[in-house]
């Protein structure tokens, strides 16, 4: 007999019959789990019928499932007989604020879609109720697409906090920073001061962390480079800025500073271990080398590079240099979805057609650059990204049973060229779960619904 509790950690099934012993140590939740992808190290061994145990937010053993049943005990288990667990998906670059924007010009390239499309539109709408409806609305998607954890950069970030707070997502909180006018702010301090004051407000928080973060080279003068480098430094936070992501942006650099954006970044002192550059489409050899020499890390964006016709980044020669590589989605106005499976297939596919060389990104490596790699991009290694003990309780249950993507030979190639986010049944962060089968623990459908029709009256979208 089956029931069903709602507990610390959601909505899990119970088995009276199983993790009963008079020995057994009481534990807050259980997963039982066909197989788990623990991504503790490089290449770390698929462990089948394996046990993942919970006490508050900490993942305290993972151990096979039949020891789990005599060692420990709890009225939270979660059988999964069908399924992978992995880590929680780290997306490592988006722009959760803009998901309200999906659509509203496609087919354009980067600098025509911002100068006559995203920011007329955000001149007209931008506003802190807009950033948090749109911000909800990311973090359903991303959950339900098996994302724990997101890096943003946008305006108004206690407005994000806000829906990352309700949806129970952990968020690495970009503190935006422009030179020119918005309705946020109207200049670089005053871009600063506002993020500044937005950090104090979550600093003790256990699921939002910040950086700064300069939109780009092209928006951001060397004397607001300069200060963000002493700020970052003082208050221990990271840098997160877009970087070479289109020819023309280099030439724009080349043309008023006499110099490619990276190296007048080296010069400025932005580089450093704790630089989370995305995109890096356009390197030249020497630039990687820099790359290297200075720890700094790639949020790969593939799907939005695409899109948008910017190119197609050197990863193979990347990793190759040991520069740590994450995956990111960009946001849903140039992607247009919010979805890490789609980036794990896509990056692991297409640098094998550009090297011509099957083995380059395999499936493991795709699933590190989506969990373990992202984590050590956003300082956040040592909490998240790997199944380990001591680590937070952000997992993922990937059904690998259903009858278009079976039968199932490897289920870690199997995430990356079969899955997709359809197939994620539940979602936990720090221990709870957050997402289940279509339900979340605390967004409502019909909220989400009222965002999408209350905002899309408002838009006008880019006509051909």
């Amino acid at each position: 007999m089956r029931g069903f509790f709602i507990g610390k950690i959601g909505v899990m099934t119970i088995n009276p019959l199983s993790n009963k012993s008079t020995n057994a140590q009481v534990v807050d939740a259980i997963i039982e789990a066909r197989w788990i992808a623990p991504v503790e190290r490089k290449q770390a061994p698929l462990l089948e019928y394996y046990s993942i145990i919970i006490q508050a937010d900490v993942i305290v053993d993972v151990l096979p499932t039949d020891d789990a049943k005599t060692r420990y005990t709890s009225d939270n288990v979660m059988c999964l007989p069908e399924h992978v667990v992995i880590p929680g998906l780290i997306n490592t670059h988006v722009h959760a604020g803009m998901s309200l924007m999906r659509g509203i010009a496609d087919d354009v390239t980067l600098m025509p879609w911002l100068e006559q499309h995203i920011w007329p539109a955000e001149a007209a709408l931008l506003a802190a109720d807009y950033v948090q409806d749109a911000s909800l609305l990311s973090c359903a998607e991303m959950l339900s697409g098996g994302v724990t954890c997101f890096n943003e950069m946008y305006f108004y970030p206690q407005a994000t906090a806000a829906a990352v707070n309700q949806a129970g997502i952990r968020a690495q909180l970009g503190l935006t920073v422009l030179e020119f006018a918005t309705h946020y702010a109207c200049d670089a301090d005053d871009y600063l001061q506002k993020g500044f004051d937005a950090h104090d407000s979550w600093r003790h928080h256990t699921r939002i962390s910040s950086s700064i973060a300069p939109h780009a080279p092209y928006t951001v003068s060397d004397k607001t480079f300069k200060k963000i480098v002493t700020y970052a430094e003082q208050l221990g936070l990271g840098i997160h800025t877009h970087l070479h992501e289109t020819r023309d942006e280099i030439k724009q650099s080349e043309l008023q500073y006499g110099m490619r954006p990276l190296q007048r970044l080296q010069k400025l002192g932005v580089l450093n271990p704790n630089l989370v550059a995305a995109h890096g489409v356009h390197l030249l050899p020497y630039e990687i080398e820099v790359l290297a020499e200075y720890g700094c890390h790639i949020a790969h964006c593939p799907s939005s590079n695409l899109k948008l016709g910017s190119g197609i980044a050197p990863i193979a020669s990347l990793l190759n240099r040991s520069v740590n590589v994450s995956l990111g989605t960009d946001g849903a106005a140039s992607n247009n979805r919010l979805d890490m499976f789609a980036e794990m297939r896509l990056a692991a596919l297409l640098h094998k057609g550009v090297g011509e060389d099957a083995t380059i990104i395999c499936a493991q490596q795709a699933l590190e650059m989506a969990t373990i790699n992202a984590a050590k991009a956003l300082g956040l290694e040592d909490k998240v990204g790997s199944i380990s003990l001591g680590k937070q309780a952000d997992l993922v249950a990937v059904k690998l049973s259903d009858a278009a993507i079976s039968p199932c030979y490897d289920p870690v190639s199997h995430l990356v060229y079969t899955c997709g986010r359809e197939h994620v049944t539940h979602t936990w962060v720090a221990g709870v779960l957050q997402y289940n089968n279509g339900v979340y623990a605390n967004i409502e459908p019909i909220e989400l619904k009222e965002i999408i029709q209350k905002w899309q009256l408002k838009h006008k979208p880019f006509k051909h």
